[in-house]
């Protein structure tokens, strides 16, 4: 075999190259930082266990290493093993303190950053610098423990670190954020040095609390010193505009920003695609999204909110599709915008499957997705599911018990209303002015007039929320729907409210249903000087006169409306069958089995004759023989969906029909009556409210 010679100066390469192995303590420091900053968590281990390996002599790692590790395990969200270095170290410095306390404040665990901080201060004796007290204040903004941010406002004041650009940020930050408005400015005004970070910062702790007019004089005053503005600083405005709803500002804010060499970020873009949705212009909002290179989540939902907030349910709707297509997934305020888009459209098998990918994406223990359920299936007529959702959820916000509440009442479940009503006082959970608008609701259903004002003048009082107009109209449709007409009158003529058209219909509504109709002409004189136009209030006056037999009156109103132009709008009725819509006029000959729907309307209705149903011919305003006038009753849209549903359902599977229009006297006897022999939950959703048909009774007991 021939000898291979190799030159005297030539290397045989290794197979392998051997791990390269820092030899300073820099290098591992370093390492460390990089680990860190990329959350590389892997890189980390390994540079730790290079590091115990290195150390046999000594049982424990030195100073700098250690404070490099809870650094990375902080970051990385290893806040426990962080914790087990930091206990282990046998010597600490004030670095070890602030990388620990920093991992607690991003996993949002206030009270452990404050109990640090008393153990460093107290036990270690160390003196707190400018860094830890910037992230204990911080965590004081995020728990709005205002007192031990006072508290440690003191120290800071003591250790006389104020000076500090990002202490005084802190401070004022955790004023802003806390609502302590007086306070943040006093830091703000009489603190020397100030960067755009203060104004951030105190502008957008008073956009959180509600005072938008205190967040406007700061911009004025941002404006009048020339501050220049960073990407937070238009942000914030931008959230300033939204707010307002101003346009005009949003535009101005828009051009000025156009005119500088700011970067527009997917987060700047999206709180402009937010300001134009909440200022009614989905064009505006639809443009900034198409020129955005890259989208994110949040540009996302932005633009499906700006079509929500503006009706366009199904252009949302729509947009998940597209946005899947591109690899983002939803988080859960994408499917808070969704679930309340199905609501908007009542689209029950959508929210459905929305909620299934809800329960597959693990976001169903978020608040603002529970509340969103619960919201969606109250106003697509599944109040049971709702229900299940809102006993199902772990954590409760006003929100969830006020939709809960809410719902009940649009139902007709009065009962049900109040007791949730009960627990949520018992839960510890402060009612707010939305929460009385279900109460008094549900009070007037059950015709509760003593209780209803037992909420109004003294609990209310009593929690310090002032009566508005809306608890007020919830008084006057209490009072009403008891029967004490007189006294609804009285209440409205003495009460130092600027009253609505909104108040004034209930009572007109009230009189109709009572029959008396002297005082229902008053009232429809006043609706009609409020809105001239408004074809309800002449319908529901013929309707009255029409009752009374005044068929001289019933012209005269058919002859006002003519002469104003005013028409009808036509009952249309939709029942979803099998994931398709399928939408009913009145006398409908359209629909491809027109025919069958026909004939199994004829066969409901010679079944309900037989329990005593009677057609109302009276409120017909054709002017034709009764026969006739039964027929045009006879066809209304939602007795065609309701056939059509029993037609093409599993005989044990509730209906759900919406209506565009309030539902007529006679078809409300008849759809009662068809309940009963058909055995069916039979649900109506109408202009007014729900109606749950079961067994020939409705949930509204015959008022709405």
């Amino acid at each position: 075999m021939p000898s291979i010679k190799v030159p005297r100066n030539y290397h045989v390469p290794f197979l392998f190259k051997p791990k390269v192995i820092p030899g300073s303590i820099e290098d591992p420091i370093k390492l460390l930082k990089k680990a860190a900053d990329t959350k590389n968590l892997r890189l980390g281990k390994t540079v730790h266990a290079h590091l115990i390996i290195s150390s046999e002599t000594s049982k424990f790692l030195d100073i700098f290493h250690a404070n490099s590790l809870i650094n990375l395990y902080a970051k990385c969200d290893r806040i426990t093993t962080a914790r087990h270095l930091f206990e282990y170290m046998p010597k600490r410095n004030v670095v070890s303190w602030t990388a620990l306390m920093a991992g607690y404040l991003h996993k949002g665990l206030a009270l452990e950053v404050l109990g640090l901080f008393k153990t460093m201060v107290s036990v270690d004796n160390l003196c707190p610098n400018e860094f830890v007290f910037a992230t204990v204040l911080s965590s004081c903004s995020g728990s709005g423990r205002v007192e031990e941010g006072k508290q440690c406002h003191g120290y800071v004041l003591k250790s006389g670190l104020l000076s500090y650009q990002y202490v005084k940020n802190a401070l004022v930050h955790m004023y802003s954020s806390c609502s302590e408005v007086e306070a943040a400015m006093r830091v703000l005004n009489t603190v020397p040095g100030d960067d755009i970070l203060s104004y951030n910062s105190v502008v957008n702790g008073l956009l959180e609390h509600g005072h938008v007019k205190e967040a406007m004089d700061i911009l004025d005053m941002m404006i009048g010193q020339c501050k220049a503005w960073d990407n937070v600083t238009y942000i914030t405005i931008f959230g300033v505009c939204a707010h307002l709803k101003d346009l005009i500002l949003g535009l101005q804010v828009h051009s000025q920003l156009l005119k500088t060499d700011i970067d527009c970020d997917v987060f700047l873009s999206s709180a402009m695609i937010d300001m134009y949705g909440k200022c009614g212009k989905v064009l505006n909002a639809l443009k900034v999204f198409d020129g955005l290179q890259t989208r994110n989540i949040v540009s996302w939902t932005a633009i499906m909110a700006a079509y929500f907030q503006n009706g366009y349910f199904e252009e949302a709707l729509g947009l998940l599709s597209q946005m899947e297509f591109e690899d983002i997934l939803p988080n859960e305020y994408t499917f808070a915008v969704l679930l309340n888009s199905c609501a908007g459209l009542s689209a029950l098998r959508h929210g459905d499957l929305l909620h299934a990918s809800v329960e597959k994406s693990g976001f169903k223990d978020h608040a603002i997705v529970g509340n969103a359920l619960v919201n969606m299936y109250s106003k697509c007529g599944n109040i049971q599911a709702a229900n299940d959702v809102f006993l199902d959820m772990t954590s409760r916000d006003t929100v969830t018990w006020n939709a809960m509440i809410s719902g009940f009442s649009h139902h007709g479940l009065g009962k049900e209303a109040l007791n949730v009503f009960q627990d949520m006082l018992e839960a510890g959970e402060r009612p707010n002015n939305i929460t009385f608008v279900g109460v008094l609701s549900a009070c007037a259903h059950l015709g509760l007039v003593q209780e209803g004002f037992y909420y109004l003048n003294q609990l209310m009082k009593q929690i310090g929320i002032e009566p508005g107009l809306e608890h007020h109209t919830c008084i006057v449709g209490l009072l009403s729907r008891a029967g004490q007409l007189d006294q609804a009158e009285k209440y409205m003529s003495t009460m130092p409210v600027k009253w609505d058209i909104v108040a004034w219909r209930s009572l007109l509504n009230a009189c109709h249903v009572h029959k008396s109709y002297g005082l229902g002409k008053r009232v429809a004189e006043v609706v009609v000087q409020m809105d001239p136009n408004d074809v309800g209030t002449y319908t529901l006056l013929s309707n009255m006169y029409a009752k009374a037999k005044r068929w001289d009156r019933v012209v005269q109103i058919r002859k006002l409306m003519r002469e104003k132009n005013i028409k009808k709008e036509p009952g249309v009725s939709w029942v979803e069958i099998r994931n398709t819509t399928h939408i009913f006029v009145s006398d409908d000959n359209i629909h491809p089995e027109s025919s069958q729907i026909h004939e199994k309307v004829g066969e409901l209705l010679a079944k309900i004759k037989l329990l005593g149903y009677v057609p109302d011919i009276a409120a017909v305003l054709h002017d034709v023989e009764d026969e006739q006038k039964e027929d045009y009753l006879s066809y209304h849209s939602e007795k065609l969906a309701i056939a059509y549903a029993l037609m093409k359902t599993p005989t044990e599977a509730p209906i759900r029909v919406i209506k565009n229009l309030r539902i007529c006297d006679d078809c409300h006897a008849a759809v009662k009556l068809i309940s009963k022999v058909t055995n069916r939950l039979i649900i109506v959703r109408d202009a007014n409210r729900f109606h749950q048909f079961q067994d020939g009774k409705c949930s509204c007991a015959d008022y709405w």
